[in-house]
Formats: C-alpha cells, structure tokens, sequence
C-alpha cells in the first residue's frame, strides 16, 4: 500500500533549486483576493527545511519596518510559480533561530563566496528541463577538419620556413644592373683611360731631330 502512496506523491513533485538554511530566496507565488488573483514576492532568508517528499516546507524570514515576519510554504506547492535563489549563506547549522532574537545588521546571514557555477540539484522522482541534456560540443580544430576531408595538413613549423625563400634572382638581377650602370658610367666618363674620346683629342708628339 505504501508503494502506491510514494508513486502518487512522486507524480506531484516539482522541479526546485538546490537550497538551504541561509540562503536569500525570492519566493513568488500567487495570492487570491476574491475573483482576482495576483503574483506576490516573498523575499527572506530561508531559516529552516523540514520534512521531505511532496510534505517538505520551508521557513523564509525577513525584516519588515523593523518587524520580522516569518512565512512557511510548501515545497512542492502549485500556487508557487517559481522560487530564485538571490545569495547563498555562510552558515553552519541547519535551524537558523537565533536569527529571531536578533535585529538591524545582527540578522544579516554572511554571503559565501564560490569559485565557480553551481548546478541545480532536482529531487529524485523529478525529470530534469531539457536544457540539462544539452551537452556543450567542444570547438573543432581545423586540423581535424581537414583530416576528415582527406586534405593533408601542414606543419606549423614547416610553414615559417617555406615562407622565407632565399633571394638569389633578386641579388642575380641587382648584380646585372649593377654592372650595366657601371659600364655605362665609364664610357660617359671623359677622364676615364683608354676612352676614344682622349686619342682624338691629344694629337701624337712628333720625334725631334
């Protein structure tokens, strides 16, 4: 008889964040005043959790003009909408009641401080949203690309060096040119030796008798 029970109260269960005592929590739910009906926010600390299945509650407390108002809901309620966790709290107990004896900055709870993304944690019963079966694809290199494809893939190493190409027809072409100015320097050159303009312009000395 009692495993038809626990089926039934499982089929009721609701997806809900991972929570506990100490943690700020924005509770909406909805309120009904005669033929109207109206989501309202709850926004406390949370001082206790108790009981567990589709029976589990929850105590959240906050200050309110200086007068601390404590409201407990049900976990697995459908007037709740949805339930946001603001902080989480530095806290080592599980009841928080000495928070009730305590007023102005001695009821703040310490914020804990987490070094990185925390996963919500779903009641056994509850499916997941879809979104958790997602799984993120790494980024493709485009060397396995191209393995894939069949293309060969290059070395980076070996491409620093093929790029680099030894400048032996630059230097060919320079020594060329280089030369051809050179000779034609030397035949517009009127002091240069052995030029036919310096036989024409001195005439031969003539022997003395």
């Amino acid at each position: 008889m009692s495993g038809v029970i626990d089926n039934i109260e499982r089929a009721q269960l609701r997806r809900v964040p991972a929570f506990q005592a100490g943690d700020r929590l924005r509770v909406h739910f909805q309120v009904v005043e005669g033929t109207r009906r109206r989501t309202q926010v709850f926004e406390g600390i949370v001082i206790k959790r108790q009981g567990s299945g589709a029976r589990e509650t929850f105590t959240v407390r906050k200050q309110s003009f200086g007068v601390g108002v404590e409201r407990t809901f049900p976990l697995h309620s459908p007037k709740i909408e949805r339930i946001e966790v603001a902080s989480r709290g530095a806290v080592r107990r599980a009841k928080l009641y000495y928070l009730r004896d305590r007023v102005g900055r001695g009821a703040r709870v310490r914020e804990r401080r987490f070094a990185g993304r925390e996963e919500d944690v779903f009641p056994e019963g509850t499916m997941p949203p879809p979104e958790a079966d997602v799984i993120e694809s790494a980024p493709v290199a485009e060397s396995d690309v191209a393995e894939e494809a069949g293309e060969p893939v290059a070395d980076p190493r070996d491409v620093g060096a093929d790029a680099i190409e030894p400048p032996e027809e630059a230097d060919a072409g320079g020594d060329e040119a280089a030369g051809d100015e050179q000779d034609a320097g030397d035949a517009g050159d009127p002091d240069a030796p052995g030029s036919p303009d310096d036989a024409e312009a001195e005439p031969a000395e003539e022997p003395r008798s």
